[in-house]
């Protein structure tokens, strides 16, 4: 398994009490699979991608990636492990708008240490990829939102992670964008043999996934088929 989740549970302070955000949840996600994570707003969902990127740290349980265990990582070693093995797809693109399409993501392997013109290379190939390969040399404010977010997915993958993470993609675009952004990040995935893990609220493009799992009141029903 490329991401594992083991009986995780993540409490927050409330007033005198705490908060249960997950309560001992269990996920594997295999290499080259999605598996999306449904549920109303505030049923964990979020918590559980934040835990997956190794953001937060939960209470209890473990957290491996590619075969490495987090507990006990200092903070710059999970940096490390989430700048090699892990790629985030925010819900928000948060484009640099003074950067190219091109640019966006060769920052991110120049943050890595990559030559510019490998960077260069690997950019273009993952924005022909997605279908932008005529915006290379765009701006944010020249694309539309679901090329916006096409950028954020191929700026995730550049620098080849084992795990990729999505957050409600589909959010501020419309039925025909957001079933175009699903398609891509499920194509992808086989691609690229990532362990995805989709959060959404929205079933309606979810017929192509490998899973479906349904998170409420933090706990996490087991996965179902897709469709």
């Amino acid at each position: 398994m490329s991401l594992h989740l083991t009986d995780v549970t993540l409490t927050y302070p409330d007033g005198e009490s705490r908060l249960t955000a997950l309560d001992r949840v269990t996920l594997d996600v295999p290499k080259g699979s999605l598996t999306a994570v449904v549920g109303p707003s505030g049923s964990g969902k979020s918590s559980l991608l934040a835990v997956a990127a190794t953001l937060i740290t939960p209470d209890h349980g473990t957290v491996t990636i590619d075969g490495t265990t987090t507990t006990g990582m200092t903070r710059g070693e999970l940096t490390d492990l989430r700048r090699h093995k892990i790629g985030i797809v925010f819900q928000q693109p948060n484009l640099l708008p003074s950067l190219t399409a091109a640019e966006q993501l060769q920052v991110m392997a120049r943050i890595d240490g990559r030559s510019p013109a490998k960077a260069r290379t690997r950019a273009l190939e993952l924005l022909d990829a997605v279908g932008l390969a005529d915006q290379a040399g765009r701006r944010p404010h020249q694309l539309s939102g679901g090329q916006r977010q096409r950028v954020n997915i191929a700026r995730a993958l550049m620098n080849d992670p084992t795990v990729l993470l999505v957050d409600e993609p589909t959010s501020a675009l419309d039925h025909e964008r957001g079933a175009a952004v699903i398609d891509l990040i499920t194509r992808l995935t086989h691609r690229q043999a990532a362990a995805t893990v989709l959060v959404t609220h929205d079933r309606t493009h979810l017929t192509a996934v490998d899973r479906i799992a349904v998170v409420r009141d933090g706990r996490l029903r087991l996965p179902t088929p897709a469709g």
